[in-house]
């Protein structure tokens, strides 16, 4: 149980000591970008399936 708080005592100090990191500016900046194309994204599949859906529909109303 020693060797498991010390690795966690451990990890904190790695955070504190060695990491690097990002300016809030610079943070702010690539939260928007993530944000904006995983709308894109999104809105993609979901054009994608309405397109998949209709076209699946319309074959089974054709053979149906």
């Amino acid at each position: 149980m020693q060797l498991f708080f010390n690795y966690i005592k451990e990890s904190f100090e790695e955070l504190k000591n060695n990491v690097a990191w990002t300016p809030r500016s610079e943070l702010q900046q690539l939260v928007v970008i993530v944000l904006v194309f995983s709308i894109l994204f999104s809105l993609a599949v979901w054009g994608a399936d309405t397109v998949l859906s209709r076209v699946v529909q319309f074959y089974f109303n054709l053979i149906g």
